[in-house]
């Protein structure tokens, strides 16, 4: 997504005598069919002080985008707002309301969009898809951390999907804690399973959950997002939205931009890709990008998936070999993407199956998850050209310019957000994911002996 959470001096590369104090982004989200709000700069149940916020904008409950305004000392008030959300989203607004069959606007007002009490036409639109919809899966694979996955488990629950089963896969537990807090929370509610894993990894617990899973399509989602009420219906649809669609990745926003390490991943780009639906195959929806389709993260995240269930098994499922947990720290996401696009099936980005993340709140958390991008993704990279050797001349062809252009770009961001943080924070960071580059290769074939030792788990027993 990659917003652009400094502010205006910072972003235009103002010189400062030092680093500016942080402050924290405050994350909400504004409904354009209610009157607007005022916004405060301090949370008055906590006190604490917001230099911006990041606003999702809805309009009949469709999201449209991700809206950055700028509080001041004082906060914004209703007017202010109005004219805030104007300025970012006035296209997609107007975008909108013309799908709709809705009158063209100038402005918005501060009283919002309300309507004439009937039914919009994508509301309607949704409520017969609803009426006919297919029996889904959700798996949520979890590790000791049963609050997280409980939040999780409401939120999809909470939803307004009329048929589904959700299987929550424990994945090598060190104690009875989830088992205990599912069965006391849950235990009453047919549409909840609990499956135990023990072989330890994410592509593991995930490849037990497709195993599990009864229904023609399998959603997939971490146990650390909590899930929009339309989350489920806008993944399902996605399969409805051009012929051979095997697989649907949805938004992914923050929950929440509390400290440096999470406004700092959001602005080097976050897991959302932005709020324009796309399709991707091998033909006449085949991007310009030099590397495609091995430039997997223009895909979306592992974090927020679904696959029709019988494709992704005659694909192996996820591969073990790039675990997060293995030594190829992550990438079975993006290789089951890449499949699925190689297989000359086809794949759907739907912004409006949103979910929202939350990012590590630490330092050092942060900075191990981008060394664990760099090694994942040079693994993800070398997986798929011994699966795929025929490719390697082509993706020969592009690489060097690929990666010169990418190098480029990724020193104009960190110069960019130098300014807003500590020094040599920043680069730190980079240096973390770039390290990360150079382990790839020798980490995916290490994964590749961890999984098979791992695998023999289960026959052992």
């Amino acid at each position: 997504m990659g917003v652009s959470l400094a502010r205006p001096a910072e972003r235009a590369g103002a010189a400062v005598a030092a680093t500016p104090p942080f402050r924290p982004v405050r994350v909400l989200a504004l409904d354009l069919d209610r009157p607007l709000p005022d916004i405060a700069a301090t949370d008055p149940a906590t006190g604490r002080r917001y230099g911006r916020a990041l606003a999702l904008v809805r309009l009949h409950d469709q999201p449209l985008g991700l809206a950055e305004l700028d509080l001041g000392e004082r906060g914004l008030g209703p007017a202010d707002v109005a004219r805030a959300v104007w300025v970012a989203l006035g296209p997609q607004i107007a975008a909108h309301l013309h799908e709709d069959g809705l009158p063209d606007i100038a402005a918005l007002d501060p009283g919002g969009l309300p309507g004439d009490g009937a039914a919009p036409a994508c509301a309607a639109e949704r409520a017969r898809f609803l009426a006919g919809a297919p029996f889904m899966s959700v798996v949520v694979p979890t590790h000791d951390r049963p609050e997280q996955v409980a939040a999780c488990l409401r939120s999809v629950l909470a939803g307004d999907y009329p048929w589904y089963e959700v299987i929550v896969v424990d994945n090598a537990p060190s104690s009875a804690a989830t088992a205990d807090l599912l069965r006391r929370e849950f235990g009453d509610d047919a549409r909840v399973r609990y499956v135990r894993e023990d072989r330890p990894g994410a592509s593991w617990a995930r490849n037990r959950g497709l195993a599990e899973a009864r229904a023609e399509y399998a959603a997939f989602i971490d146990d650390d997002v909590v899930v929009d009420r339309h989350w489920l219906a806008e993944l399902a649809r996605g399969f409805s939205r051009a012929d051979d669609v095997a697989c649907v990745t949805g938004n992914i926003i923050p929950r929440e931009l509390e400290t440096r390490a999470q406004v700092w991943l959001e602005e080097r780009g976050g897991f959302g890709r932005g709020f324009e639906r796309r399709v991707f195959d091998l033909s006449a929806h085949r991007p310009p990008r030099r590397l495609y389709p091995y430039c997997a993260m223009i895909f979306g995240s592992g974090a927020n998936m679904a696959f029709r269930a019988a494709t992704l098994r005659a694909l192996g499922g996820f591969d073990p070999a790039l675990d997060p947990a293995g030594p190829a720290r992550g990438g079975e996401d993006f290789a089951a993407f890449f499949e699925v696009i190689m297989r000359g099936h086809r794949l759907v980005y739907e912004p409006a199956a949103l979910v929202q993340h939350g990012h590590h709140r630490e330092d050092a958390a942060l900075r191990r998850q981008m060394r664990g991008w760099g090694v994942g993704f040079v693994a993800f990279l070398t997986r798929c050209l011994l699966a795929h050797p025929r490719t390697l001349p082509a993706f020969a062809a592009d690489a060097t310019a690929a990666l010169l252009a990418f190098l480029a770009g990724s020193r104009a961001r960190e110069a960019r957000m130098a300014a807003a943080y500590p020094p040599g924070w920043t680069r730190d960071l980079w240096r973390s994911e770039r390290r990360g580059y150079l382990a790839g290769p020798v980490a995916y074939l290490r994964g590749r002996r961890h999984a098979r030792r791992v695998g023999r788990m289960a026959s052992d027993e």
